[in-house]
């Protein structure tokens, strides 16, 4: 009989830690790591690059447009009758590593980057509280030059960026990150000017329903680091989904779409109506279907 009870016993502690193991896994809690995503809805707020990476295997198709300033007036219809264009192309290597390259026409610029999540927020069997990611971009601007009889070099068209983003989803509705920055500029137009300017980004998403969501970012510059006539980036908008689509509608007194324009030739000021209404469509299209084996 006390054989019969012991046997009992060791089934019935058997079948409840089977089914706490059991449990455990269906929960991801000690065998999975679940890693954040959708902190924000596409790896941009609205200038500044987001926490987030375009897809191993994804291509996402950028059209973004900056049209004038609302000070423009009925005349220039409030700033819609002129704007400015940049139209790029992003792919994901894998989920942590993206390349990506555009063109503007402002300046008529080129740009190329690389952005590589280092560290993903994460639960379960890893637990990270935070995202980070290396972004570095360069730029080079073909305007005719404004004088061609001087000595004019080719690495003076050249810029370069580098951008520590680091951030937190906090909740399914918010999310927030920080982006330390250096943009290089090979050449600046004053003696007063630094070819290093030192910027500090901040950004945050609320999301308002379940395909809408308000964002905002803001751009410190450090003190005398560029003329008196350049100012802090301010941007405002929304994000709308609609299936492979992302339209991104703000306001920004930013006119220029890559790194070295807006962080630190930002000229235009809220407060005098020196706003361009613009978008970003963001269309993704998935090359490589990842293996589910």
């Amino acid at each position: 009989m006390k054989t019969n009870f012991l046997f009992l016993v060791l089934l019935l502690s058997f079948s409840f830690v089977r089914a706490q193991d059991d449990m455990l896994s269906l929960l991801g809690e000690e065998k999975t790591i679940q890693y954040t995503n959708a902190s924000f809805k596409t790896n941009r707020v609205i200038n500044l690059h987001s926490l987030e990476n375009t897809a191993g295997g994804v291509l996402d198709f950028k059209i973004s447009h900056r049209f004038s300033t609302l000070n423009g007036g009925f005349y220039e219809l409030f700033g819609l009758d002129n704007s400015t264009i940049r139209i790029g192309l992003d792919y994901g290597l894998s989920d942590v590593l993206t390349i990506g390259a555009g063109r503007s026409s402002y300046e008529k610029a080129y740009d190329g980057f690389i952005k590589y999540k280092f560290i993903r927020q994460s639960t379960g069997k890893r637990r990270m509280p935070i995202t980070a990611a290396l972004l570095l971009t360069s730029a080079i601007q073909t305007l005719k030059w404004s004088n061609p009889d001087r000595d004019n070099f080719f690495s003076n068209r050249l810029y370069y960026t580098s951008q520590l983003i680091i951030g937190r989803k906090f909740s399914q509705s918010f999310s927030m990150q920080l982006s330390p920055t250096l943009v290089h500029r090979n050449l600046v137009k004053t003696d007063i000017e630094k070819n290093d300017v030192y910027a500090l980004g901040a950004a945050a998403r609320i999301k308002l329903s379940r395909r809408v969501a308000l964002n905002a970012e803001y751009i410190y510059l450090l003190p005398d680091q560029v003329a008196s006539d350049y100012t802090n980036s301010l941007s405002v908008g929304f994000d709308i989904e609609t299936g492979g689509h992302v339209f991104q509608l703000h306001f920004t007194n930013s006119t220029s779409m890559i790194e070295k324009g807006f962080i630190s030739e930002t000229t235009n000021k809220w407060n005098d109506g020196g706003i361009h209404f613009g978008f970003n469509v963001s269309r993704v299209f998935t090359l490589k279907h990842k293996n589910l084996d």
